[in-house]
């Protein structure tokens, strides 16, 4: 005889799966054993017809008639045109003015501040000495 193993096909639900099985069974005998006459409550409905108003008719009229047009459109009715482009150029003021501006930019862009020389500022407005204010304030 040969070893074999053996395997049991048969499984046993789990806790859960009979819990939730529980709660179905539960569900569905509450929804056959319902009592119409304890749990329902009487309740009048009003059904309202709302007409629609003169303004309404006739914005859906006005769509009605655009829509008609579009849709009976004839494009054999239109007549033929010839478009014209006109290039305008620049005259020679806005050009050289357009050539100042990229010079400009290009120059500050270009700028290398390690050219610039050292200066040093000396004031050529000094303060007044004390004797200048006394004579001042003789004066």
């Amino acid at each position: 005889m040969k070893k074999a193993s053996t395997q049991e096909k048969i499984i046993l639900p789990t806790a859960e799966d009979m819990k939730q099985e529980r709660q179905h069974t539960e569900l569905i005998q509450g929804v056959e054993t319902f009592d119409k006459e304890q749990g329902l409550k009487p309740t009048s409905t009003a059904e309202k017809g709302v007409l629609p108003n003169a303004e309404d008719v006739a914005a859906e009229k006005t769509q009605q008639a655009i829509l008609k047009g579009v849709e009976g459109f004839d494009p054999n009715n239109l007549k033929h045109t010839e478009t014209q482009e006109k290039i305008v150029l620049p005259d020679k003021e806005v050009i050289e003015s357009e050539k100042g501006q990229l010079k400009l930019m290009e120059g500050i862009e270009t700028f290398d501040p390690k050219k610039l020389k050292h200066a040093q500022t000396q004031e050529k407005n000094p303060l007044p000495t004390k004797e200048v204010i006394d004579q001042e304030k003789q004066v």
